[in-house]
């Protein structure tokens, strides 16, 4: 089973620059996108690929956030928006942005997930940590009913220095504040969650994230934000994983797993 996880920044920009013709050759099972930046009817034809079950969560707010699932596989249940699955805790403030798709397949939960980014302000800082919050206890209760979950997405946090180019230089910035690490750090080391990634490649730099500013791109000089977050199981059964940097389709790389499911 193949899963594409991609941040597009902008459904309608990728596509002009050809991300659907490259999907179809990469022949995946499972696609989810972040950022669509669009409206549900706003979503381009070339974007609604044959023999796919397409699903969105889109932002109330025009040409911000959203995400997407797409399928070749009918799903058993599918959950747009966390309040859908979760009613332990009000999650209004972060429906209204789009970004949770939930598909259950059998005994396997696929979410494509766009995480809040606190880069902007410390009103929207304090949002991130207010929602990862939140998040925690809802993803660690998913697991305790014994369901077998791959977390895709943007997680606008690099956990540890190897996932930054210049870590010295953005412990005092968004995506890689000491509070933020350690939210990985419990959902992974207590929690018993899998990088995938890092499970294959524990000490290769790579990076899924460039910024537009400067020669970011050209001197490689990026973050490692988008993950395949996986219960151990799942982890165990990813036989492959990489990173796509020949095309460039966004400020993000699509990141494809390959599980032998």
């Amino acid at each position: 089973m193949k899963i594409i996880t991609a941040n597009l920044n902008g459904i309608r920009a990728a596509t002009r620059k050809g991300f659907w013709e490259w999907f179809q050759n990469e022949d995946a099972d499972m696609l989810c996108l972040q950022e669509l930046k669009a409206q549900e009817h706003q979503i381009p034809e070339p974007a609604k690929p044959e023999g796919y079950h397409c699903f969105y969560h889109i932002a109330e707010k025009a040409g911000y956030s959203g995400v997407a699932l797409y399928s070749r596989a009918k799903a058993d249940a599918v959950h747009i928006g966390l309040a859908s699955v979760d009613e332990s805790v009000d999650w209004s403030d972060i429906d209204r942005e789009g970004r949770f798709v939930q598909a259950d397949f059998g005994n396997l939960s696929v979410i494509s997930a766009y995480f809040p980014s606190g880069s902007s302000s410390d009103e929207r800082q304090a949002f991130k940590m207010n929602f990862l919050t939140r998040f925690l206890p809802f993803i660690c209760r998913l697991k305790e009913q014994g369901r077998e979950i791959i977390l895709c997405g943007d997680i606008n946090i690099a956990h540890n220095n190897i996932d930054i180019k210049n870590w010295r230089g953005n412990r005092k910035h968004s995506g890689f504040l000491p509070e933020e690490r350690a939210w990985m750090d419990d959902l992974l080391s207590n929690h018993g969650f899998v990088d995938a990634f890092r499970q294959l490649y524990p000490e290769k730099e790579q990076y899924s994230w460039w910024s537009n500013r400067g020669k970011a791109r050209a001197n490689n000089v990026g973050w490692r934000i988008d993950y395949h977050l996986c219960t151990p199981n799942t982890a165990s059964s990813c036989t492959d994983i990489r990173v796509y940097t020949d095309t460039w389709f966004s400020d993000h790389a699509p990141v494809i797993a390959t599980f032998d499911i």
